[in-house]
Order: structure tokens, then sequence, then C-alpha cells
């Protein structure tokens, strides 16, 4: 399974954790929290509805029909994929820091304990530490061959990794002073509750001839 569906078939066992949902519904919580993200296509989620099927982490039920409209799908939650979703909520490895997968991860943070959230968010500023790193590197050694717009947008890929570090530092300290222990100032709604994180992504280095 690539990263992408990785992220997206998270975000629906996320979602039908909630309870079950119609297709159309499932679309938009997905796209509530995937959206700020990356782009979501709608053609992808049917897939990922079908190889969860498959993989019996979810189940479909047939809506009674309302006299003069067609019924509907209802997708919920297996005991099999509550048990999964767990698994991947609790994951803390590198796929947590990157960009889709921490975005999904802060999505529901508001179902993780606080030493998980703690260690994502160490290592989501521990990998943007690295790559703040070698932007300014690759500045210091191109600022001379390369025109002015090209190096106010790799200044502005540069800030725009600063300023996530500077609210990872916060939300870390947060977390250590115990101010949301046992999730006191996270709501409990997860996916609804929590807005997704827009990952930043740094600007490539673009050498002038």
């Amino acid at each position: 399974m690539t990263k992408r569906s990785g992220v997206l078939e998270f975000a629906v066992l996320g979602i039908l954790h909630e309870g079950p949902m119609h297709g159309y519904e499932l679309r938009k919580r997905c796209n509530a929290v995937l959206g700020s993200l990356r782009a979501f296509s709608y053609g992808s989620l049917y897939p990922c509805l079908k190889q969860l099927l498959a993989a019996g982490w979810i189940a479909k039920d047939t809506d009674a029909a309302v006299p003069g409209k067609r019924s509907r799908i209802v997708y919920r939650l297996t005991a099999e994929g509550k048990e999964h979703f767990q698994s991947l909520i609790t994951e803390t490895g590198p796929s947590a820091w990157e960009d889709d997968g921490f975005g999904v991860h802060f999505a529901f943070f508001g179902r993780t304990d606080a030493a998980t959230r703690l260690r994502i968010l160490e290592g989501r500023r521990s990998r943007l530490e690295e790559r703040m790193d070698g932007v300014r590197s690759a500045l210091a050694r191109t600022r001379e061959r390369v025109d002015s717009y090209t190096l106010e947008l790799q200044r502005h890929g540069l800030e725009s990794v600063e300023r996530e570090v500077r609210w990872l530092n916060e939300l870390i300290e947060t977390e250590r002073s115990g101010s949301t222990a046992a999730g006191s100032d996270v709501p409990a709604g997860g996916a609804t509750a929590l807005a997704p994180v827009a990952p930043v992504m740094t600007t490539e280095i673009t050498r002038t001839s």
C-alpha cells in the first residue's frame, strides 16, 4: 500500500470510529480531514473502501429506503478495524513525522495518549530541524548563483519551516507541562474537533545557468 493510500485508509478508519456513515457523508469528512494536507480525489475513496472491506476492517449495511428514494450504503467499523486503527494511532516512527503522515496523526490526536502525542511531536520537530539545516546550507551555497525571485522563494520556504518548529515547540511544552494530561484540553471528537495541519513544504533549490 502506498503512503498516500495509507493516509486515506487512516482517515477513513478514524472517521468511521465516530460511528457508521453513508458514503456521501464520509466523502465530506475525508475532505475536511485531508483537504488541507493534500489534494483529495473522491475517485480514490471507493477503491480504498473496497480494500478496507476486503481486509475485514469495515463492513457495509443497506439503509432502509425512504419511499420514493433509493436505499443507501452505510459503512461501519468492525472490531478488527478498531484494533487496526488503534495500532495506527500509536505508531510513532518516521512515517508519523512526514508531511502527510503527521497531518493525519495530528487530526486524531484527540484519540491518542499523551506519551504518543509527545513522541510524534518531537519526531516531527527533529525531522523539520534536519530539513531546516539542509535549506540553510543550500541557501549559503547558492546565494550568489540564483536570481532574487528564486532567493525570496527559498527564504519563504525556510521561514515556513521555522514557523512550524516554533509551533511544535509550544505544543511540546504544553504536553510536557501536563496541561493536556488525559486529554483535558484536547477535544474528544477526533477529526471533528481538530483542524488538520497543513505541513510545510520547503522550496527546492534551483540553480540558474
